[in-house]
């Protein structure tokens, strides 16, 4: 992962309008109030016992702790919001904001920053779909506070 490649997609997306409908951008995704990135993917391919999957899930993790520390060093310590009940209050019929609904069904927690130049919240967190499916570093832009 080249953490000064994420962290030039982070500034773009901090400074990047939001559109008025959902769309695909050359990051990733866009809509009313959010942007988010795939800032790195794995491979899609795992080994029959399991290993490899957990080896990849360890260095996309050490990948997004890197580059939280270089977050860390323009605002501060990130928050840590757990997903797994925005899930789940979705899931019982509660209308959930996005990003945050559509993240919480791939995305278990996320870090999170209150960047004072931009107005907005910086995340990233880790997706995965699937077994079967890569693991994603997702860097998030939103304007819409946490649930």
């Amino acid at each position: 992962m080249d953490i000064a490649t994420c962290l030039t997609v982070i500034d773009l997306l901090c400074a990047r309008e939001f559109p008025a409908e959902h769309s695909r951008t050359e990051h990733g995704e866009s809509g009313p109030g959010f942007h988010i990135a795939a800032l790195q993917t794995s491979g899609e391919s795992w080994d029959g016992d399991g290993s490899e999957r957990e080896e990849t899930a360890a260095q996309v993790d050490a990948d997004r702790v890197g580059l939280a520390e270089r977050l860390i060093e323009r605002w501060g310590l990130p928050q840590h919001f757990s997903l797994y009940s925005v899930l789940e209050r979705g899931t019982d019929g509660e209308d959930i904001e996005e990003p945050w609904a559509g993240l919480s069904g791939h995305v278990p927690d996320v870090q999170l920053w209150r960047a004072p130049d931009a107005g907005r919240w910086v995340g990233l967190g880790v997706s995965q779909w699937d077994e079967e499916l890569p693991f994603q570093l997702l860097g998030i832009v939103t304007e819409t506070d946490p649930p």
